[in-house]
């Protein structure tokens, strides 16, 4: 098969960028997204011309650095990281846009290379359990209800590759945030800094520039692993619960 890519190209965070067209043939319809890229890539190394740079590490669909938006949605047209999307989901002959994630929390470094840390300094605002654990402690020597097991479990998928910030249209960061808080808070181990970590999230998120969350569903429809919007609204919860002591 056959593309056209229309592709964001900015040289750095202070350069304009604008889109750049490129003819790329020979797609096999079970290469992924970014096998695609690195098919281009060689094309361009190969006529002396500068590859387009995107991250990527464990192309498992796990680590969360791939992240890019296609066509208009974030990692693209299926419910999946970019690394898992499939060519054969493109029709041939297609022109497809590329661009990075596009929020003020997320400045461009290159091409489609954007700046995460704002989620590192979310979670590490409170997205961990505060415990000399030493080693490793007997697996049921905390009892921990199924139904608490499980939801922590959902929420504890997050990824942290910032869809949900790319696809809302304001940018917010509430869904990230609240399945980092609502997988800890609904665990015995995270009981005793409850209410300290939504405080200290939540505020990390708003200085980071994120925008408002409007509940329009976006991030949750882009999420490729299925976090809730319920989560949402389980951090207004838990953040309320806080504020009252």
């Amino acid at each position: 098969m056959n593309l056209t890519l229309r592709i964001w190209r900015q040289a750095g965070p202070d350069d304009p960028g604008g889109f750049s067209t490129y003819q790329v043939g020979d797609i096999s319809p079970d290469m992924s997204f970014l096998e695609m890229l690195d098919t281009l890539n060689e094309t361009l190394v190969l006529r002396g011309e500068e590859p387009v740079a995107f991250d990527h590490d464990c192309r498992e669909g796990i680590c969360g650095a791939c992240g890019m938006v296609i066509d208009g949605q974030a990692h693209g047209p299926q419910p999946t990281t970019t690394c898992q999307l499939h060519m054969r989901h493109f029709e041939d002959g297609a022109t497809v846009d590329v661009e990075p994630w596009r929020a003020a929390a997320f400045p461009v470094v290159k091409d489609l290379v954007v700046d995460r840390s704002a989620l590192d300094r979310v979670i590490g605002a409170g997205g961990y359990i505060t415990a000399p654990t030493g080693s490793a402690p007997e697996a049921h020597a905390t009892p921990v209800p199924k139904e608490a097991a499980d939801a922590a479990f959902e929420h504890a998928a997050c990824i942290g590759c910032g869809a949900c910030v790319a696809a809302c249209p304001n940018g917010s960061a509430m869904l990230f945030t609240a399945a980092k808080v609502v997988h800890l808070n609904l665990l015995p181990q995270g009981a005793p800094e409850r209410s300290s970590r939504v405080r200290g999230m939540v505020g990390a998120m708003d200085a980071e520039e994120f925008g408002g969350c409007t509940n329009t569903g976006e991030c949750a429809t882009a999420c490729p692993k299925g976090i809730p919007l319920s989560a949402i609204s389980a951090l207004n919860r838990e953040f309320l619960r806080s504020s009252l002591k």
